[in-house]
């Protein structure tokens, strides 16, 4: 470009201005040069204009240029178009430019002014019907115009690649929807948009795939109604959130999303982020309705995908976020655990938690999938044939060997022995774990004799205690009398002069304090109740049981089980409890006090499928009457 145009200068000579130094220079030119040159420092001048102004020999003279040319001719000068190119220098006054060009600006100053809180309250009033069918006709004109694309250049990627990503674009800009869902919801339904979205979930692009999982991960959770109206909050749960599942059921989608599990690859990061917004879409629809449970383990092939998940080496996000829809899917569901224990969950289970044996999981997240594998198999344990399944697989053994060690999964192999142990379908587990030397630990962790500095995530002593006395109750109630592991459980209690009693009593008293104090508490409440002139319902009383229960009553009506058995099967066992407990004004009679409510609230012991009992050994409710009668006659 002609400089001249723009600014007027006085012509140069004809050799330029610049000094030529030849092939040879001398030194006393060398020094001239040195001492004629300008100071580093200094910058250009322009010459001083001479006091007459005609002809061109005005110097450095800037003539007016008209607001359209000098935008015309800023463009073409500035390299590249750059917008700030004339606006950002240095100290010294070079000129380096931000690189972007006028419309790259625009559109960072767009962004920029749309960001912030003051923005997404703007958008969240945009969201009327009107806004939100505006949104959903341009998503179906996205869809279509990709289809069509595709359809019309299958073999050609170039040729569809743009309205693939208008398509991308579409999908992310129904995030907002989640914000709305008594508007949006029935909207997204009735207009077919969500069929459309469903449908997507086949598209050949996974990208697209992951952004259609994601959006349904954010109008499936019950946390993103920013309407603090409590009414509104109950309109969406029951109204607008069940319509959304429900069709997402209707349309097939939980298989769909099963399926893509399988197309993922977790090395990518959007893949792993697709894997966990699955995951997600599971956990809320079963938070919101937990009978979908069932269906979605009958319908899918969730639950194997699960288990091999959380049989990974290394721990992740996505490995410790599977097992925790496990437990979700096993826990109150009878039908899921005997499908779980079907294709091979105890096992798997028992082989994943094998490997804190002799270590603690690494961090805070590895110790929650910990839990989350403990709790699943708890729940499995319900279910008779699991147990066998348990008895097969080394499960007893295994988890005396984690009793046994310093390590923070001693205290969930406990509650796991007492899951197994359970019942009289626990009986063959009961004798296995005599047989593994199971004894000398459980009455070690009784006595509180472990050695062992308290850790981040250890389960609390009263919890511990809990599932010992649930052990022994076990015991008593499954071993057959007369039998060695029955006459090794007793003798434990004779031996170092009736120590593990005293532990007993000691348990007795702590849980007699606390449900005293929950029966003060509830006395109030219920002469409140009679000042008002109301009566307890039959409601009241059973939360009051239950409250009482938590009081320390279950606590109380599980050692005083323990009590009765002990003292009915030794002389001098029955001889120091009774002098123990006359130390402090009580007697046996307060056993049988709490033994009998234990018996009137007792259910009948449930039968397996074919009618029959789970095994030879008779009902708690037998066992207890048994028990009242021999301590009453004392």
């Amino acid at each position: 470009m002609d400089i001249d145009s723009l600014f007027k200068v006085p012509k140069l000579p004809t050799g330029g201005n610049k000094r030529r130094m030849p092939d040879n220079p001398t030194p006393e030119m060398l020094k001239r040069m040195r001492t004629e040159a300008p100071s580093s420092s200094s910058h250009f001048v322009a010459p001083t204009p001479p006091t007459s102004t005609k002809g061109k020999a005005r110097a450095a003279t800037v003539e007016d240029v008209p607001e359209e040319e000098e935008d015309d001719t800023n463009d073409t000068f500035a390299p590249g178009g750059d917008a700030d190119y004339f606006a950002e220098e240095d100290d010294e006054g070079r000129f380096f430019g931000g690189g972007l060009t006028d419309e790259q600006k625009k559109i960072l100053n767009i962004f920029d002014g749309a960001g912030g809180e003051g923005a997404a309250a703007e958008d969240l009033e945009e969201l009327n019907i009107t806004g939100i069918r505006r949104m959903l006709l341009k998503f179906d004109r996205a869809v279509k115009k990709n289809q069509d694309q595709r359809s019309k250049f299958p073999d050609d990627p170039t040729k569809f690649i743009d309205s693939e990503a208008d398509l991308d674009s579409a999908i992310k800009s129904l995030l907002p929807l989640a914000q709305s869902p008594s508007i949006a919801y029935p909207e997204l339904v009735k207009s077919g948009a969500l069929g459309q979205l469903i449908d997507l979930m086949s598209h050949e692009n996974l990208d697209i795939v992951i952004d259609v999982v994601e959006l349904l991960h954010e109008l499936t959770d019950e946390d993103d109604d920013v309407d603090d109206d409590e009414t509104a909050r109950t309109d969406r749960k029951d109204g607008a959130l069940k319509l959304l599942i429900d069709s997402l059921l209707e349309h097939s989608t939980m298989e769909l999303l099963v399926a893509n599990l399988s197309r993922m690859n977790e090395e990518e990061d959007s893949d792993r982020q697709g894997i966990y917004h699955t995951l997600g879409i599971f956990e809320n629809s079963i938070g919101f309705n937990p009978a979908l449970a069932e269906a979605v383990v009958s319908k899918t092939s969730i639950m194997k995908w699960l288990l091999t998940r959380t049989q990974a080496k290394t721990h992740d996000e996505n490995r410790g976020y599977a097992s925790e829809v496990l437990a979700i899917l096993l826990q109150g569901n009878k039908e899921n655990r005997i499908r779980f224990g079907k294709v091979d969950g105890v096992d798997i289970l028992l082989r994943v938690l094998s490997q804190y044996r002799r270590r603690d999981p690494g961090d805070a997240d590895e110790i929650e999938f910990m839990e989350n594998i403990f709790d699943s198999l708890c729940s499995a344990l319900s279910e008779p044939k699991n147990k066998r399944l348990f008895l097969d697989g080394e499960g007893v053994e295994l988890m005396v060997i984690m009793m046994k060690e310093k390590m923070l999964s001693r205290s969930r192999s406990i509650k796991v022995l007492d899951h197994a142990l359970s019942t009289p379908d626990g009986t063959a587990n009961c004798e296995r774990f005599v047989d593994a030397l199971g004894l000398k630990t459980l009455f070690s962790a009784l006595m509180n004799k472990a050695d062992r500095k308290p850790k981040s995530g250890t389960t609390p002593a009263s919890e511990d205690t809990s599932h010992i006395l649930g052990i022994l109750s076990s015991l008593f109630s499954n071993l057959a009398s007369d039998s060695p592991p029955r006459i090794r459980l007793l003798t434990k209690f004779v031996e170092a002069e009736y120590e593990k009693v005293d532990r007993l009593l000691e348990i007795r008293d702590s849980a007699t304090s606390r449900l005293a104090a929950a029966d003060k508490e509830i006395a109030s409440e219920k002469a409140e109740l009679l000042k008002e002139g109301e009566t307890a319902m039959v409601e009241d009383e059973d939360v009051w049981y239950l409250r009482r229960l938590d009081g320390g009553l279950f606590t109380l009506q599980t050692v005083d089980y323990v009590l009765g058995w002990i003292c009915m099967e030794d002389d001098g066992i029955r001889a120091h409890t009774q002098a123990m407990l006359g130390r402090k004004n009580k007697s046996v009679k307060d056993i049988v006090t709490v033994l009998r409510e234990l018996h009137d609230n007792v259910g009948e012991e449930p039968l397996l499928e074919d009618g029959e009992a789970g095994s030879e050994a008779p009902p708690q409710k037998i066992i207890l009457q048994g028990l009242i009668g021999f301590l009453e006659s004392c």
